[in-house]
C-alpha cells in the first residue's frame, strides 16, 4: 500500500460519510428517518436495493467462489426476476396501503401482535447475525493489510458506519448508496481489464476463455438434479425463488427501501430494475474471479492466501515444515506451467487431441497442488491452533494487493469498504426500525413524543452496531463468507415467507394456527441444518420452512373450524 493508495481509500469513504450526514442533516422525525419522507424514484430505490444486498462479501467471496468452484454460483439468482415480479404485484401494493413503517406492522392488523413479534423476532436475529458477516468482510481487509487484530479493524469499520447511518437514517443510506454503487462496479470492472491486460500478448480473449472453459471454471447451468447440490438449475428457479421472496418481500433491510418511494409504481418499476440487473452483475462479478483464476495459471499464486496468517506461523517451531512445503509447491507450479502452455498451444491450433492430453497432466498437477494446500492449512493450524485456515475469501484479496498497480489498489480496497457501508448501514437501519416500530413502541413503551421514538431509533442503531461487531467474530469460522451469509438467511427466510404467505393468500387462517406452525417450521429447518446438513443443501431449507409452516398452518386451522369465530 503507498500513499496514493491510502488517500484514495479514505478520501472515498470520508466522502461518502460527509457526504451522507451532510444531505441528511435536517431529519427530524421518525418519518424522515425511517422512511426517507417517501421522495425515493424508481431508479434511487433500485440501486439502493442492490447496494444494499451486495455488501464487501459480494465483491471479497465471489470472486474466489469462481475462482475454486467456477460460475455455477449465478444459478442461485435465477429465481430472482420471478420473485421481483410477484412482490411488486401483490406484496407492495399492501404495504402502500397500511402505510405501514415495517413489513411486520400489517402481521398484527391480518393475524395478532404475537404473529407480528415471532416474525420480527425472527428477524432481528437473521440480519443482526448477516450485520455481523457483512462487518467481518471489510475487517479481513484491513486487518491483512496493517497487520492488526481484526476485532480492532471491526470496531473502526463500525464506527464510520454509525456516523451516517444513525444521522440520516434511511435517507441517508439510500443517498450514499448511489456513490457507493459507482465506485464499486467502475472498480471491479477495472479490476478485470487488469487481470486480462496481465496475461501472455499471446493469449488473446478467445483463448482466454477457451482455457476458462476447458477447466471447468464457465459452469453456467448444471441441469442434473440433486438435493445435495447447493447450486443447480433447480436450486436457483425453485428454492432461491423462496429466498428471494422473503428476503425482498419480507426483510425489513429490504422493503424499507420501497417503502420509502414517491409512490407505488416508483418502488415497483424499482424491484424490477434490481431484478432485471443483478444476474448481470453477479455475472460480471464471477467473471471477473475466473480471470484472476486464469492469470494465476501463468503466474504463479502463493500456496496460501492469508499472508498474514501465514508470516505468523512461519515464525513458530513449524517455519522449517512450510519452507519445504512451498518448495515442493513451486516445484508443481513449474510442471503444470508446462501443461498449461501446451493447453494455449492445443487450443490455438484446434488439436483436441492435445487439448485432452494437456487437461490430463494439468488435473494430475492441480491434484498434487491441492494436496501440498492442504498439507500448508493443517501445518498453520498446528502452529496456530485456532486459527482459520479457509483462504478463499483472500484470494481475490490477495490478487489485488500484490499485483494491481498503486492508486488501483485504494480504489479496489475502497469498493470493498463502500459496499460494506452501504449494505451494512441499511440493515443498521432495518433493525432499528423493526425494533423501535414493532417491538419497543408495540409492546414496551406505547405512549412517547415523536421524538422520543427518533432518539430510540438512534439509539436502537448503536445497540445494533456493536452486536454487529460481536457478531463478525462468529464469522471467522465460516467456510466461505458469501455461502455463510446465505445459509444464515435459509435459517430463517424460509419460516418469515411462510407467517406472510399464509397472510396473504389463506383468509381461513387465524392467528394460534400460524403461531404454532411457524414454530414447528423453524423447528424443522434447524433440525435439518443440524442433522442432515450434508443430505439437503441449504437453499431448500427455505422451501421446507415455507411449506411446512403453509401446510400445517391450514391442517390445524382446519381441525379447529368449530372455534373459527373466537380466534
Amino acid at each position: 500500500m503507498s500513499l496514493l493508495d491510502w488517500v484514495i481509500l479514505f478520501g472515498t469513504l470520508l466522502f461518502i460519510v460527509l457526504y451522507g450526514t451532510w444531505k441528511t442533516r435536517e431529519t427530524k422525525n421518525l418519518q424522515g428517518y425511517l422512511k426517507g419522507d417517501n421522495n425515493l424514484k424508481w431508479w434511487m430505490i433500485g440501486v439502493s436495493i442492490m447496494a444494499t444486498q451486495a455488501s464487501a462479501v459480494t465483491f471479497l467471496s465471489t470472486p474466489g467462489q469462481a475462482m475454486d468452484d467456477g460460475m455455477r454460483f449465478l444459478q442461485f439468482y435465477f429465481g430472482l426476476p420471478l420473485a421481483m415480479v410477484i412482490i411488486a404485484v401483490t406484496m407492495v401494493p399492501i404495504y402502500y396501503r397500511l402505510k405501514v413503517y415495517t413489513a411486520y406492522e400489517y402481521l398484527e392488523t391480518r393475524f395478532d401482535l404475537k404473529t407480528r413479534t415471532l416474525a420480527a423476532i425472527l428477524f432481528l436475529i437473521l440480519r443482526g447475525l448477516s450485520a455481523g458477516i457483512t462487518l467481518y468482510a471489510p475487517s479481513i481487509v484491513l486487518s491483512t493489510i496493517l497487520g492488526w487484530n481484526i476485532a480492532l479493524t471491526t470496531v473502526l469499520i463500525g464506527l464510520l458506519v454509525i456516523i451516517y447511518s444513525v444521522m440520516g437514517g434511511t435517507k441517508a443510506v439510500s443517498l450514499t448508496q448511489r456513490q457507493q454503487m459507482t465506485v464499486i462496479m467502475g472498480g471491479m470492472i477495472l479490476a478485470g481489464i487488469l487481470a486480462y491486460n496481465k496475461l501472455p500478448e499471446s493469449v488473446s480473449f478467445t483463448d482466454t476463455i477457451q482455457i476458462a472453459g476447458e477447466l471447468g471454471k464457465l459452469n453456467l447451468v448444471t441441469t442434473d438434479f440433486s438435493l445435495s447440490d447447493r447450486f443447480n438449475i433447480w436450486s436457483g428457479l425453485l428454492a432461491s425463488t423462496f429466498l428471494f421472496l422473503s428476503y425482498f418481500g419480507t426483510d425489513q433491510s429490504q422493503v424499507a427501501r420501497y417503502l420509502g418511494g414517491k409512490s407505488l409504481a416508483e418502488s415497483r418499476m424499482g424491484l424490477i430494475f434490481n431484478g432485471l440487473l443483478k444476474i448481470p452483475m453477479q455475472f460480471i462479478i464471477l467473471f471477473i474471479g475466473v480471470l484472476v483464476f486464469v492469470f494465476y495459471l501463468f503466474n504463479q499464486p502463493p500456496v496460501f492466501h492469508n499472508q498474514v496468517l501465514k508470516d505468523r506461523a512461519a515464525q513458530t517451531t513449524y517455519a522449517d515444515s512450510l519452507a519445504n512445503l512451498e518448495l515442493g509447491y513451486n516445484e508443481i507450479f513449474s510442471n503444470k506451467q508446462v501443461a498449461i502452455q501446451s493447453l494455449v498451444t492445443g487450443i490455438q491450433s484446434h488439436n483436441e487431441a492435445l487439448i485432452q492430453s494437456a487437461k490430463t497432466e494439468y488435473h494430475l498437477a492441480k491434484k498434487k497442488e491441492d494436496s501440498v494446500r492442504a498439507s500448508v492449512k493443517r501445518t498453520i493450524a498446528h502452529a496456530l491452533p485456532g486459527a482459520k485456515t479457509q483462504d478463499r475469501d483472500y484470494m481475490f484479496l490477495n490478487f489485488v494487493l500484490n499485483h494491481l498497480p498503486h492508486g488501483i489498489i485504494g480504489l479496489i480496497l475502497a469498493v470493498m469498504f463502500s459496499a460494506a457501508m452501504g449494505s451494512m448501514a441499511g440493515e443498521l437501519n432495518a433493525l432499528s426500525s423493526t425494533t423501535t416500530i414493532d417491538i419497543f413502541k408495540r409492546s414496551i413503551k406505547r405512549s412517547g413524543s415523536e421524538q422520543f421514538y427518533l432518539y430510540a431509533s438512534r439509539s436502537f442503531t448503536v445497540m445494533w452496531a456493536l452486536l454487529a461487531m460481536v457478531f463478525a467474530m462468529l464469522a471467522s469460522q465460516a467456510e466461505n463468507l458469501i455461502q455463510f451469509v446465505n445459509i444464515v438467511g435459509s435459517l430463517f427466510y424460509g419460516t418469515i415467507l411462510g407467517i406472510f404467505l399464509v397472510a396473504f393468500y389463506l383468509k381461513s387462517v387465524r392467528s394460534n394456527a400460524v403461531f404454532a406452525a411457524a414454530i414447528m417450521g423453524e423447528a424443522t429447518v434447524l433440525a435439518c441444518y443440524f442433522f442432515f446438513y450434508e443430505e439437503i443443501a441449504f437453499l431448500y431449507y427455505n422451501i421446507i420452512g415455507c411449506v411446512v409452516v403453509v401446510v400445517v398452518a391450514w391442517v390445524l386451522q382446519f381441525l379447529d373450524k368449530p372455534k373459527l369465530k373466537t380466534q
